[in-house]
C-alpha cells in the first residue's frame, strides 16, 4: 500500500555536498535526529556521532513525512486484541461502477473494506494491502495503487493496459496491528538479528584455534554489552562506521578473520506470534469476481521517452503481457544475446549489493556467452565475483554491500562498504555502477540505513562530479519477505528513503518492486528467471538507450 501524505515541498535536492563528520551529532533514543544546533567542533570524533542519519534537518524532516504510516489509535499488545486485528477472511473488495467494457488506458477503481475477526468494520487505517489486475490466460498483470482513507476503507486504482479479460486481486500483506508491531520492533530491539565473528590464531601451545563471538553494528539500539571494554571495535574512519564483536576469551581483537550470520533473537509476544502466522499474513481477500472486459483504443498509454537519468516511477510503472514487461517509465528494449553483448562492449560494470544484485551478475554471465568467470577462490555466494570478455573488452564485477550481511561464513575482508568502493573509482564513459541496499537493514533503526544511503549519495555525487559520463543505476528492493525480521513493509519504507535521497541526482533508479509484486509466480526474494530477464532488459536499456 502506498500512503499519500501532505508533503508539498517536492523540489529536487540538486547536487548535495557531504557534511563534515565533525558536524554530525548523536540522535535521540527514538532513532530520530536531534535537531538542536551543534557547534562545529573538530574534537567530536566520528565514533561519537554515528547515530546521525547525515541528511540536513530539512531533508530528514521531508523523509520522515514520507515514512509516516497511520495505524491503530491505541497500542495493541495483549492476545485478546487479536480479535480486533484485520481479518483477511472477513475483509473484502468491490469494483466501483463496473462497466460493460473499458478501453485500454482507462482506469478501474476498487473499494477495499477492512473488517476485524468479529466481522466489525475497522475504524482506523494502516493495513498494508497490495492489489493487482491480472489474466492467467494472457500471463498478464499490472500493479495497483492503494490509498488509505484512515477509516477502515481503502481505494485501489488501476490503469488497464491490455486488450482482453482481466480480474482483480487484493491481498492483505499485514494488518495495521502487525505493522504497529513491526514499528515497535524496529525502534526497540534492532539487535534481533545478530552475527558471528571468527577469530583465528594459536593457543598457548601453538595449536591452531578459532573462537566464535557475537557481532553487530555499533549504533543506537544495538547493544552487545553495557560493560566497559567488553568488545572489539573495528572503525572505518573514512565513513565513520564501527563494527563491534565481543572480545574473544584468548585471541586478540586483531585476530578477526571471518564473518557469518549468527541467528535471530526471538522477541515476539504471544500476540505477535498470531499476527505473523500464515492465517494472518499475505492472504488474498474474497471479493468481486466479475471479469473486466478491455477493448482496443487509439490512445497510447505510458511514457515513450528514451531511458535517461531522473525519470520518475509512476504507478503502474509497467505491465506484464505473455511474461514480457512493458515499461511506462521509458522506452525500454528487449535484448537478445547478440544485442546484450553489443551493449556491454567496452564497458566496465561494477555490481554491488546483496544476493538480488548478484542474480543480475549471474544472469549477465548467461546472457553474454563470451563472458568467462574468473575463479577468485572465494565463497561463491558472497563474492567478490569477476568475469571478463577479452574479445569484447567487457569487465563484470560483483561485490557484497558490506557489513551487515546475512551470509555464509566468509572472510571479513570480502565485505567492503560500497561508498568506499565508489570513492575509489575513476569513473568515465565506459564505467557502469549498479548497486542496491535494503533487505539486510530492515531490523535496524531507519537512522542507520539513512546514514548508509547518505554516504552513498555523497560518494555518487563526487563520482559524477569528477566523471559525469559515468552511468549510475540504483536497483530497488524486491518483494518477498513477510516476517518480522525482513518484512516487505520494512523494505518499502527503506526504498522510500533511498529514492527520496537520490531525487535530483543524475542517476537511474530501476524500481523492480512492482515487477516482483504483481507477477503470477510465488513471491520470492530471489525472483524467477523470467522476472530477472525483464529487469535486465530495463537495465540494458538504461545503459544503451535507443
Amino acid at each position: 500500500m502506498w500512503y499519500t501524505n501532505s508533503c508539498e515541498d517536492r523540489k529536487g535536492y540538486g547536487q548535495p555536498l557531504p557534511r563534515p563528520l565533525s558536524q554530525l551529532h548523536v540522535s535521540r533514543s527514538n532513532g530520530l535526529p536531534d535537531q538542536t544546533p551543534k557547534p562545529n567542533n573538530p574534537a567530536v570524533s566520528p565514533a561519537s556521532a554515528i547515530n546521525d542519519p547525515g541528511f540536513s534537518a530539512d531533508e530528514w524532516d521531508r523523509i520522515l513525512k514520507l515514512l509516516h504510516w497511520p495505524g491503530p489509535d491505541r497500542q495493541i499488545t495483549s492476545l485478546p486484541d487479536q480479535q480486533i486485528s484485520t481479518s483477511p477472511n472477513h475483509s473484502a473488495f468491490f469494483i466501483n461502477d463496473l462497466k460493460g467494457s473499458y478501453y485500454v488506458g482507462e482506469e478501474l477503481h476498487v473499494t477495499i473494506v477492512a473488517k476485524d475477526f468479529n466481522k466489525t468494520r475497522k475504524s482506523y487505517g494502516g493495513d498494508f494491502f497490495q492489489a493487482k489486475v491480472y489474466s492467467d490466460k494472457l500471463k498478464a498483470s499490472v500493479f495497483g495503487e492503494v490509498l488509505d482513507h484512515q477509516n477502515g476503507t481503502y481505494s485501489a486504482r488501476f490503469t488497464l493496459p491490455w486488450v482482453g479479460l482481466a480480474s482483480v486481486a487484493v491481498r492483505l500483506v499485514h494488518s495495521s496491528e502487525a505493522v504497529q508491531a513491526l514499528q515497535r520492533h524496529r525502534n526497540t530491539d534492532s539487535n534481533r538479528v545478530f552475527f558471528y565473528g571468527y577469530f583465528v590464531g594459536s593457543d598457548p601451545q601453538g595449536a591452531r584455534m578459532e573462537e566464535r563471538m557475537e557481532c553487530n553494528i555499533k549504533w543506537e539500539g544495538v547493544v552487545l554489552s553495557s560493560k566497559k571494554g567488553c568488545c572489539c571495535e573495528y572503525h572505518d574512519a573514512h565513513i565513520g562506521l564501527t563494527w563491534q564483536c565481543f572480545k574473544p576469551r584468548t585471541l586478540p581483537c586483531s585476530a578477526l578473520v571471518n564473518h557469518s550470520i549468527g541467528g535471530y533473537h526471538f522477541t515476539k509476544t504471544a500476540l505477535e506470534w498470531v499476527l505473523f502466522d500464515s492465517q494472518h499474513v499475505n492472504r488474498w481477500l474474497k471479493g468481486d469476481s466479475r471479469l473486466i472486459r478491455v477493448m482496443a483504443s487509439n490512445t497510447t498509454i505510458g511514457v515513450r521517452e528514451s531511458c535517461k537519468p531522473g525519470l520518475p516511477t509512476p504507478i503502474p510503472s509497467g505491465f506484464y503481457m505473455n511474461d514480457v514487461w512493458t515499461s511506462f517509465v521509458c522506452d525500454a528494449r528487449h535484448f537478445v544475446k547478440e544485442d546484450a553483448t553489443q551493449c556491454l562492449k567496452d564497458r566496465h560494470i561494477y555490481i554491488m549489493g546483496d544476493s538480488t544484485s548478484r542474480q543480475w551478475f549471474e544472469y549477465l554471465l548467461r546472457a553474454v556467452p563470451t563472458l568467462k568467470r574468473m575463479n577468485l577462490h572465494n565463497v561463491f555466494l558472497v563474492g567478490p565475483q569477476m568475469a571478463v570478455d577479452m574479445q569484447n573488452n567487457i569487465y563484470l564485477h560483483f561485490q557484497p554491500h558490506g557489513l551487515p550481511l546475512r551470509s555464509y561464513k566468509a572472510p571479513v575482508k570480502a565485505f567492503r562498504y560500497m561508498s568506499n568502493s565508489i570513492d575509489d573509482m575513476a569513473g568515465g564513459p565506459h564505467t557502469v555502477v549498479i548497486f542496491n541496499i535494503g533487505v539486510h537493514f530492515t531490523n535496524y533503526l531507519i537512522s542507520y540505513y539513512a546514514y548508509r544511503v547518505w554516504q552513498l549519495r555523497r560518494a555518487v555525487v563526487a563520482l559524477l562530479r569528477r566523471a559525469p559520463e559515468t552511468k549510475v543505476i540504483i536497483k530497488s528492493s524486491n518483494t518477498g519477505y513477510k516476517n518480522y525480521y525482513s518484512s516487505d513493509w520494512f523494505t518499502m519504507q527503506l526504498d522510500q528513503i533511498l529514492q527520496e535521497a537520490f531525487r535530483g541526482v543524475e542517476v537511474y533508479i530501476l524500481d523492480v518492486w512492482q515487477m516482483t509484486a504483481c507477477h503470477y509466480n510465488i513471491e520470492d526474494i530471489h525472483p524467477a528467471p523470467i522476472i530477472v530477464k525483464n529487469e535486465i532488459d530495463i537495465l540494458l536499456s538504461f545503459i544503451c538507450p535507443k
